[in-house]
């Protein structure tokens, strides 16, 4: 776990040393002693001494060894271009700290002080899971949060510290310790708090889904103890930060916020949050190595303003991730159901929106009735580049001419969309949608949208940058790093894989070619990124190129003349200079003796070269123009840069608009592809769906070439509790599932899967379905059950949504039908939400037969008449999966035994013990069954 640099002490040495760089290369892994140092030595980076061979092997890196006067250093590398792909290995894959050492060339003192080095190394970022900005790594549909958790800070005489409490026991803290949370995506600046409580801690980190959590080093060990255990056993990565360096309100928070923080917004967050934001700040800003960043204001959470879904809910209803693939957004997943975004920065806002309370459904419907709107804007969203990131690295000094580029075509695209939205505001009628509400919707998105800023930001990008010379730039860099990758391929054919031999041979191959293709060109022409028009500077300084150039060709001409020699040409070379040069074995030692100024240079049997006074003071004046331009381009992309950071909350604000609409567009599509339907979601607390369908089974039986059967739903104020019976494989869990993902979608802003549905406002979606065990912390499958059952007996409300599916069936059969008469008894009569009971204890619907508020439905099996009531299977059967009222008292667990392949034999057995074991119930035991219903 990364626990901060630590101060570098080193010691007089009088014995040898090691050679400079690699003794700058020790410092680091010394100053930075948690991270994996990567040096720059040239066109590669290197690993040395403990990294070289722990990493190395990890890396398929062959480790050498170098003699040095102080001992042999075991070094290992890789060529530059190949940074992104070792870095996603050790900071995705193996969640370890990078810090990367950089080259700054030495001015002239400097390099006295390091015995003659060209280049100091330092380290310029420290790259950990959480404070990634724009590796190609990064899953450009999921925000890469870091979270920082901090306790409320208790003095020493609190219950916590006096009581004398057992050391590490988690169960003696009050579950309602309050939890300060703050997080951020560092790529996006998004920035967000909350405050929780010790007993919600995994749900609310569950549904934030950090890469990496911080925590302080100040917290008590007790505490430290109770947010670990609260953390459970989802492997997240814990990094623990020192106590604060200095401490810091939120009006020091200023500096790394696009706009500060007003302070009657100030007053809203507490205490718990501003700490937590203070140790994330700290250690995001320690990363950066001191370069400034720029975030959006922190936003405050409020739990009672969304939909809480804790953790194993999430989990349970595969809202985000299957049990069989933890990828984020996998197919058999909600969000893969739902997705039909266009953008990264699109997806990403949709998965947000899982937890949140409707907002957008006239929006929706304003683009599901018009298609030709709906497939404008979605054509015009596909132009947009991910905004929020490209923001992001240029307020963080990483954006180059291309990121400037993607955000020149992202605001033209937003400007086209204006238009259109624009065009449709004048279309008054035609849709079913009151024309007051389409109006609304779309000029409330028009009136979020900031054209003026933006706008003049990418006339200046378009009257800059020349986009020719940008592609015929990257031409060029790729062939003048020829040279690394002849190295390169030279390391690779001895320690890479068949992957890393092919990927280098098409690049070199590439590389070959346009070096071929663009040798004589690249001779003669001069790359330029920015127009000559970029500004007056530069465009007199392209005037005066242009004079040398022509001056240049006179001189050319001239020469071929009077030495007559028609292929000579003026060059520069790195190893000769400015040189005059003549193909063929034409002798011109003549015509050189009339040139006083001339004298030889290199001569080769079919060319020569010499010097001449006249070119070299004309080709130094050209390359004294050349460096006033270079300067001059870097300072327009400088003033381009800080125009971006200028317009930096409009760019922001234009590329969430922009989200939005993707997301309304994709619900829009989804509607119409699966014939969804609106919800009418109202401050009741009535589940009314009428045909509802799960939104991802259906995808699932429609692909397999079968139906899905729609069932109702009325839950809510005349029967808050459905108990649900019937066979095994007959669709309980699924018709559990499908009403609680419905809730989900009806509040995220989606239209749903269903002919009809009304919803009241659900405030915590709970679910306790499935079965696994927790054997890492000791817990067998009946207590993770019992865990997860607790939670929401303890605090579902009257507002909430619960499914269960076959409580108490990990113990006996008596403690089982115990423990599920208990925990309906409770939600009946003490949390009073809207559930789904789905059990196989049928003798519970005796126990609740007078409970006026619970109805009974099930599930069937339609059998031929060969089948057999005892439960074997000797005809054919189908499962009916339509609901219908009543209590169904067989599982038929031997139908489905049979057609997982349990053998004949062990079929007939079982069904043998099953008729001798069905004997009928006495009065005493109903008598009993009602006593204990009427307690």
């Amino acid at each position: 776990m990364l626990e901060g640099s630590l101060p570098l002490q080193e010691g007089p040495s009088d014995g040898p040393v090691y050679p400079t760089v690699i003794q700058q290369a020790r410092m680091n892994m010394r100053k930075f002693e948690n991270c994996v140092v990567l040096t720059r030595m040239g066109g590669f980076y290197e690993l040395y001494f403990e990294h070289a061979e722990e990493y190395g092997p990890l890396l398929n890196l062959k480790v050498a060894t170098k003699k040095t006067t102080a001992g042999p250093v075991a070094m290992a590398g890789f060529p530059f271009f190949q940074l992104e792909r070792f870095l996603k290995i050790l900071v995705q894959d193996l969640n370890k700290y990078v810090a990367i050492s950089e080259e700054f060339p030495n001015n002239a003192s400097e390099k006295v002080k390091s015995g003659g080095l060209l280049f100091d190394r330092k380290v310029t970022r420290v790259i950990t899971p959480g404070t990634l900005v724009d590796e190609k790594f990064m899953n450009p549909y999921e925000n890469n949060f870091i979270l920082a958790i901090h306790p409320e800070l208790l003095d020493h005489g609190s219950p916590l510290r006096a009581s004398g409490m057992a050391e590490g026991n988690p169960s003696v803290v009050a579950a309602k310790q309050r939890i300060g949370l703050a997080w951020l995506d560092l790529s996006t600046g998004a920035f967000f708090t909350q405050v929780t409580t010790l007993d919600i801690l995994a749900s609310a980190v569950a549904r934030i889904r950090a890469r990496e959590i911080i925590l302080s080093k100040i917290i008590n060990h007790n505490m430290k103890q109770c947010i670990l255990a609260s953390l459970g056993h989802e492997q997240h990565l814990v990094t623990w930060q020192p106590g604060f360096q200095r401490d810091m309100s939120i009006t020091d928070w200023d500096l790394m916020l696009e706009t500060p923080v007003s302070y009657a917004d100030q007053a809203i967050f507490t205490e718990h949050e501003v700490l937590a934001g203070n140790i994330l700040l700290e250690y995001v800003s320690d990363k950066l190595q001191g370069r400034a960043m720029k975030l959006q204001p922190p936003v405050k959470r409020h739990e009672a303003e969304n939909m809480c879904i804790d953790r194993n809910s999430l989990r349970g209803l595969e809202i985000l991730e299957t049990f069989r693939d933890a990828t984020a957004g996998g197919r058999g997943s909600l969000l893969h159901a739902i997705r039909r975004t266009v953008t990264k920065s699109g997806a990403r806002l949709l998965r947000e929106r899982l937890d949140l309370i409707n907002h957008r459904l006239d929006l929706v419907e304003r683009f599901l009735q018009s298609q030709s709107l709906r497939e404008d804007i979605t054509n015009l969203l596909r132009r947009t580049f991910d905004s929020q990131r490209l923001v992001q690295k240029f307020s963080l000094g990483r954006g180059d001419a291309d990121d400037l580029i993607s955000l020149l075509r992202t605001v033209v695209a937003t400007e086209h969309i204006a238009n259109v939205l624009r065009e449709a505001l004048a279309e008054k009628s035609g849709f079913d949608l009151m024309e007051k509400d389409a109006e609304n919707c779309l000029s409330l998105v028009m009136k979020r949208l900031s054209l003026k800023g933006p706008g003049e930001l990418a006339l200046r990008i378009s009257e800059a940058i020349d986009e020719d010379g940008l592609m015929a730039s990257h031409r060029e860099e790729r062939i003048q790093s020829s040279s690394v990758i002849t190295m390169a391929q030279g390391v690779l054919n001895a320690e890479g894989d068949e992957e890393d031999l092919q990927a280098m041979s098409q690049v070199v191959r590439s590389k070959t070619a346009a070096k071929s293709s663009n040798q004589t060109s690249s001779e003669e022409e001069d790359l330029w990124i920015m127009r000559r028009t970029a500004s007056p500077i530069l465009q007199r300084l392209h005037e005066t190129l242009d004079s040398l150039r022509d001056e240049r060709l006179l001189l050319t001409t001239r020469l071929r003349s009077e030495m007559q020699a028609q292929s000579l040409t003026l060059r520069w070379t790195p190893g000769l200079g400015h040189i005059c040069h003549v193909k063929g074995v034409k002798d011109v030692r003549a015509s050189l003796n009339n040139h006083g100024s001339a004298r030889n240079g290199s001569t080769t049997k079919s060319t020569r070269s010499f010097y001449l006074s006249e070119w070299s003071a004309l080709g130094n004046r050209m390359d004294q123009v050349k460096m006033q331009m270079r300067a001059e381009e870097q300072r327009v992309f400088f003033e381009l840069r800080e125009l971006v950071v200028t317009n930096l909350v409009k760019l922001r604000r234009n590329a969430a608009v922009l989200d939005e609409l993707d997301v309304a567009c994709s619900s829009a599509v989804l509607a119409a592809e699966q014939s969804l339907v609106r919800p009418t979601v109202n401050n009741g607390t009535n589940h009314k769906i009428i045909a509802g369908r799960h939104p991802t089974v259906k995808i699932g039986l429609e692909e397999q070439g079968r139906t899905f059967t729609s069932n109702d739903c009325f839950v809510g104020e005349k029967q808050n509790v459905w108990l649900i019976t019937g066979p095994n494989m007959a669709g309980k869990s699924t018709f559990l599932r499908q009403n609680a993902l419905i809730s989900i979608l009806a509040q995220v802003g989606s239209f749903v899967p269903a002919e009809h549905a009304e919803i009241g406002i659900v405030d915590q979606m709970f679910s306790r379905v499935g079965s696994a065990d927790n054997l890492f912390e000791d817990q067998s499958t009946f207590m993770v059950e019992m865990l997860e059952t607790a939670t929401i007996l303890k605090h579902a409300t009257r507002r909430s949504f619960v499914i269960m599916d076959e409580v108490g069936r990990g113990t006996t059969p008596e403690d089982g039908i115990a423990v599920a008469f208990a925990c309906l008894h409770h939600l009946y009569h003490t949390n009073h939400c809207r559930t789904l009971f789905a059990t196989h204890f049928h003798v519970l619907a005796d126990m609740t037969d007078d409970w006026k508020g619970l109805g009974c439905y099930c599930t069937d099996v339609s059998e031929s008449s060969s089948g057999s009531s005892s439960g074997s299977s000797s005809g054919s059967f189908s499962y009916v999966y339509r609901l219908r009222h009543g209590v169904n008292r067989q599982s038929h667990a031997l139908k489905v035994a049979k057609l997982a392949g349990i053998p004949v034999s062990a079929i007939n057995v079982a069904s043998q013990v099953l008729s001798s074991s069905r004997e009928p119930t006495t009065v005493e035991q109903e008598k009993q069954i009602q006593r204990v219903a009427r307690a």
